[in-house]
């Protein structure tokens, strides 16, 4: 598992009796085009984890993908660029394997369409059709181009979408981009000839079908059977039930094209199958080409899994059309067991759209100095599993400084610094014993956290929800950073040193755990921590239950022994500033070609600048004008930065509770804050919380709000809710019950004083509230760090994925 291209190491891997054999696939990317992060994220890189995550789990398993060759749009693109049709294909396979090589994806071959192997499976499978009678010829009728002269193929007319509502003016023949409709080219409104813009006409044409309603009671049984065992995400049920719903039809396999595997019959010789019949096919060919022995994976339903990961594009040739082909054939198929659908990554303001240029492409990434892990982290948290989501600068900006900088960075830097200090002053780089760790209560405490959310982790990668695989794993992150400010070690090292070895011991194994858990997602991380930890990746990246390793998650103290010698600690991810993420907006603002413009343009610029010699018309060079104000004129103070420790939140217990006599919707609360003196607070709970469950409550209090009267009473603090979407249920944020009345509630990575009194006008606590949340496992957060006491994170009690104010 190296952070290159490759797959999971060692020679070519054969099913083996006994063990779980998982077959993975990704929709092969289409060869005419960059990539962009949207195909990334929907495809290749999904797929990569969960492969990544099989052979952390001790799997044998085998991730095939490749490039979709064949077809008009290879066509099309070889007479923009004047080439021809294999001219592009190795031109885009090549830039295709780079950008994925560049993203780590592991792929144990990544292979092409247009090869023998390619033909002799496509016409393999084909002749079983035919000799099983599954296979219709009819004619029909074909736009057909007089000034070309040519039938056109699908993806060469454009016209007006026929839908109902849609009108798109620019859907293609086989699919309306907008509405998703599938479409025969006739169908279109208005059409027009894609290479010559005229307007084509109607001629009979005869081709070869294959027959999909004499299949539907095979397939209705797949679909029910492996929907329900192979756990299929909600939108490709969904989109597969509308396609049985609204009839099976006829589906032509045949196209007049010369670029694509010919039809192996006498009457059909000058055609070649249509691309969404073979393209399928490619992922047992390429495999053919991985392995003589495919057969062993792609007939032997028994003893092999098969998982599919794509867009919501691909949902019904993967769900109907090729299963129905395998079914056809009368031969045993692994049939696909699994699959993960995702819905659509948008860019900003809009769609990325390939054909448009529009987004940031696979080959842009790397021109950006963010590292690979940072992008791979950043998609699969957005990854869009059941609705559309948004890629923003600023989005990203926040998750790597939040949530990779100051969460999952800070930890691991803090307990490897602190071993890596002489002695003395910490464990000379050499992991410390820690006897009676087991009997430690807050290692205890944390080990039993860390235990369930491990098995959380295991449960959601197996269902393929990798979203939450992700966050589950950061969460271990969030718990390591709250522990060490719990024990607050530093001072434990000068004063009860074998407490210390222990948490230094747990910690460094969380580190480690960490780097396992993390490496499906971002194996260069991973690696990276290895070598801080003077560890090998390949040995070490492990989560198997048959060595036990989920178990000694459990027993975080004992995953590394004592007396091992770590390597030396550096930080693992960098600050992200706002006149970067500017830079980058404004970079990859527009399409592709309105970015070669402007960068041409400014070439132009700075040459005429490198020519113009600047002076006064003195002959002196010209000096910056000074400031009218004078040399001793001073820099206004600057105003200080936005952050969460200028908020002054406090673990407070409510002593006392009545209703507000003058308002039935308020209750008017004595909190005691550890100031000697209760403070009076005005809180609008009287319809969520009953009367006898706010007394005697510790609660998290926001302390320095500018004081406001509320119906005659003056009240002098707020205490911090979590409330669900939609506003219905409205619980405490608690901190836990050992925690100290009046100890301020930290956010570690963040450091600093809060403000005496919040300036209203400054807006401190109105920026900062929309990242205040619940997490999944109820544990409170700013962005994507706890609320932290030295007993513990701050919870709600049920209220998930809330809104804290």
């Amino acid at each position: 598992m190296g952070s290159g291209g490759g797959g999971g190491g060692g020679g070519t891997k054969l099913p083996i009796p006994g063990k779980r054999n998982i077959l993975i696939t990704s929709a092969l990317p289409y060869v005419n085009n960059v990539p962009h992060l949207g195909n990334i994220i929907g495809c290749v890189l999904s797929a990569d984890v969960f492969a990544r995550y099989c052979r952390l789990r001790g799997y044998n398993a085998v991730y095939i993908c490749g490039t979709d060759e064949y077809g008009t749009a290879t066509e099309t693109k070889a007479m923009e660029e004047k080439c021809t049709p294999q001219q592009i294909c190795d031109k885009y396979h090549a830039v295709h394997k780079q950008v994925y090589d560049w993203f780590n994806i592991g792929f144990d071959k990544f292979g092409r369409t247009s090869t023998p192997q390619q033909t002799e499976v496509c016409q393999a499978i084909f002749k079983k059709l035919f000799e099983n009678n599954w296979l219709s010829e009819n004619t029909m009728q074909q736009l057909y181009c007089d000034t070309c002269p040519r039938f056109l193929a699908d993806r060469l007319v454009e016209g007006v979408c026929p839908t109902p509502g849609c009108n798109y003016d620019s859907a293609r023949g086989d699919q309306c981009e907008k509405c998703g409709k599938l479409l025969n080219p006739t169908e279109l409104i208005d059409p027009r000839c894609k290479i010559c813009q005229t307007t084509p006409r109607i001629r009979d044409t005869n081709h070869l079908f294959l027959e999909l309603p004499l299949l539907k009671d095979r397939l209705v049984e797949y679909i029910n059977e492996m929907s329900e065992a192979g756990s299929w995400s909600q939108n490709a049920i969904q989109t597969t039930h509308a396609w049985l719903k609204e009839g099976l039809k006829p589906r032509c396999i045949t196209r007049d094209l010369k670029w694509g595997v010919p039809v192996p019959h006498e009457k059909f010789k000058d055609k070649v199958f249509y691309v969404w019949f073979d393209a399928p096919i490619g992922y047992v060919s390429i495999t053919s080409c991985y392995t003589p022995e495919w057969e062993q994976w792609w007939k032997n339903p028994e003893n092999v899994e098969l998982f599919q990961f794509m867009g919501k594009d691909n949902v019904p040739f993967h769900t109907v059309i090729f299963p129905a082909t395998l079914l056809g054939t009368g031969e045993k198929w692994t049939l696909m067991k699994t699959i993960s659908v995702t819905e659509y990554l948008n860019y900003e303001a809009g769609k990325f759209s390939k054909s448009k240029g529009i987004g940031v492409f696979g080959n842009d990434v790397k021109d950006t100095n963010i590292p690979v892990e940072v992008w791979r982290y950043y998609l699969l948290t957005n990854r869009p599993e059941v609705s559309d989501t948004l890629f923003t600068w600023a989005d990203l900006q926040a998750k790597l400084n939040s949530e990779l900088l100051n969460n999952l960075g800070n930890f691991v830097n803090r307990v490897l610094s602190f071993i890596a200090k002489p002695s003395g002053l910490g464990y000379g780089s050499v992991i410390p014993d820690a006897p009676g760790a087991d009997l430690h209560s807050l290692t205890a405490e944390l080990a039993e956290k860390v235990g369930k959310s491990v098995e959380q982790y295991v449960e959601a990668m197996e269902k393929v929800k990798l979203k939450q695989g992700l966050k589950t794993a950061m969460s271990i992150s969030s718990e390591g950073n709250a522990y060490l400010q719990a024990s607050q070690f530093w001072k434990l090292y000068k004063e009860d040193q074998l407490s210390c070895s222990i948490v230094m011991k747990t910690s460094v194994g969380l580190v480690h755990l960490l780097a396992c858990l993390l490496e499906p997602f971002m194996p260069s991380f991973s690696i990276e921590v290895f070598k801080q930890l003077n560890l090998p990746p390949e040995t070490s990246v492990s989560l198997r239950d048959e060595n036990g390793e989920i178990e000694r998650a459990k027993r975080p103290w004992e995953i590394i022994p004592a007396g091992h010698k770590i390597g030396a600690p550096e930080p693992l991810f960098k600050e992200l500033k706002d006149e970067e993420v500017e830079f980058y907006r404004k970079k990859f603002a527009g399409s592709q070609a309105d970015r070669i413009v402007r960068a041409a343009e400014a070439e132009k610029v700075a040459e005429q600048l490198r020519k113009t010699k600047v002076s006064d018309g003195s002959g002196k060079k010209s000096q910056p004008a000074k400031s009218s104000a004078g040399a001793k004129s001073k820099a206004p103070a600057t105003e200080a930065e936005i952050s969460i420790t200028r908020l002054d939140i406090r673990v407070g217990l409510i002593t006392k509770v009545q209703k507000h006599p003058d308002a039935d919707s308020l209750y008017v609360e004595e909190i005691d804050v550890g100031e000697g003196q209760n403070r009076t607070v005005v809180s609008g709970l009287v319809k969520y919380i009953p009367l006898e469950e706010m007394q005697n409550r510790k609660v998290c209090v926001l302390c320095n709000l500018k004081p406001a009267t509320m119906r005659g009473i003056k009240s002098q603090a707020m205490v911090l809710c979590a409330s669900n979407k939609e506003n219905t249920k409205v619980e405490f944020i608690e901190p836990p019950v050992s925690a100290k009345v009046g100890e301020r509630v930290t956010f570690p990575g963040f450091e600093g004083a809060p403000d005496d009194v919040l300036n209203p006008k400054k807006k401190v606590w109105e920026t900062l509230q929309p990242d205040l949340h619940t997490d999944s496992v109820l544990i409170a957060h700013f962005k994507n760090i706890p609320f932290t006491t030295s007993a513990g994170v701050c919870k709600a009690s049920s209220i998930q994925d809330g809104s804290i104010r």
